[in-house]
C-alpha cells in the first residue's frame, strides 16, 4: 500500500505524526521534504503567496513520490475545498470552524453525494480517466481526510457538536488565533490550556484526531502529555532554513 493511501488509517489510529506548513509555493521544497522523515506536508493556502498553478505543481510532484499532502484552503467554501481535492491532497485543513452548521457543510463539500463534493473523473486525485467512478468513491471514502480548525472561543464550546459531525477526521486548535480571540498576547493562558483540554475530550469521545501548530518538537512532547495530541504541524520550512543558516553562521 502507498504511503498516502495509508495516511488516514495512520492518523485515525492514534500514530504520532510529524509534518509541517509549507510557506514557500514551489515544488523544489516539496521534492527535498519528501526525502525527509517528516510524515507529511500541508500547503498553506490561507497564509502564504500558493495560487493555482503553484498549488498544482506541488501536488504533482508530491503524487509522483507518494507523499501526503494536506493543503490548508484560505477558507470554508466548495470551491476551495473541491479544487484542493481535485489536485490530488489526501485531505484539507479548514479554518475558523466554529459551529456544528460550519462543520456539516465543511464535511459535505468534501465528500460525494447530493449537494456534496462535484464528481469528475478526469481531475489528477481521479487518475486522468483511468479509474472507474466505484473506485473513486471507495478511494474518497477510505482517504480523504477532512480536519476542521478550531480558532475562535466559540468553536471551543461547539467542540463536541463538532467533532461529532459526520465525515470530520480531525480537530485542530489554533493556538495563536485563539489566544487572540481570548483578547490574549501570548499563548501561555489559562483560557488556551482550557480550550486545549475541552477540544481535547471532544476529540476523544468522537474518535477523532487531535492535532495543533508546535513550534518545535520540545513542544510536541508536552503538549502531547497535557493535552493528548497525536498529529503535530512542526513550524515551517521558513524557519527550519533560518534556523540552518544561523547554526552555520
Amino acid at each position: 500500500m502507498s504511503r498516502t493511501s495509508q495516511f488516514k488509517n495512520r492518523m485515525l489510529s492514534g500514530e504520532f505524526l510529524a509534518g509541517t506548513f509549507l510557506k514557500t509555493p514551489h515544488y523544489t521544497i516539496v521534492e527535498v521534504l519528501a526525502q525527509s522523515k517528516l510524515d507529511f506536508l500541508c500547503l498553506d493556502a490561507e497564509h502564504a503567496p500558493f495560487d493555482r498553478s503553484s498549488l498544482d505543481q506541488c501536488m504533482a510532484v508530491a503524487n509522483a513520490l507518494d507523499f501526503p499532502i494536506l493543503i490548508r484552503v484560505a477558507e470554508n467554501t466548495q470551491r476551495e475545498i473541491l479544487q484542493a481535492l481535485d489536485y490530488g491532497a489526501v485531505g484539507i485543513v479548514t479554518p475558523h470552524i466554529d459551529s456544528a452548521a460550519k462543520a456539516a457543510d465543511l464535511a459535505r463539500w468534501a465528500r460525494f453525494g447530493l449537494n456534496g463534493r462535484g464528481f469528475a473523473g478526469s481531475t489528477r486525485w481521479a487518475g486522468y480517466a483511468t479509474q472507474e467512478m466505484s473506485e473513486l468513491l471507495k478511494k474518497s471514502k477510505d482517504e480523504t481526510i477532512v480536519i476542521a480548525q478550531i480558532e475562535e472561543p466559540q468553536g471551543v464550546e461547539d467542540s463536541n457538536a463538532i467533532a461529532a459531525t459526520a465525515g470530520i477526521d480531525g480537530l485542530f486548535v489554533g493556538p495563536a488565533d485563539l489566544s487572540v480571540g481570548y483578547g490574549k498576547k501570548d499563548q501561555n493562558s489559562q483560557e488556551l490550556k482550557k480550550a486545549f483540554l475541552k477540544v481535547s475530550k471532544a476529540a476523544k469521545n468522537n474518535q477523532k484526531t487531535f492535532m495543533s501548530f508546535v513550534p518545535d518538537a520540545a513542544k510536541a512532547k508536552e503538549w502531547h502529555a497535557a493535552f493528548g495530541l497525536t498529529m503535530f504541524f512542526i513550524a515551517s520550512e521558513h524557519i527550519w532554513m533560518r534556523c540552518g543558516a544561523d547554526n552555520a553562521a
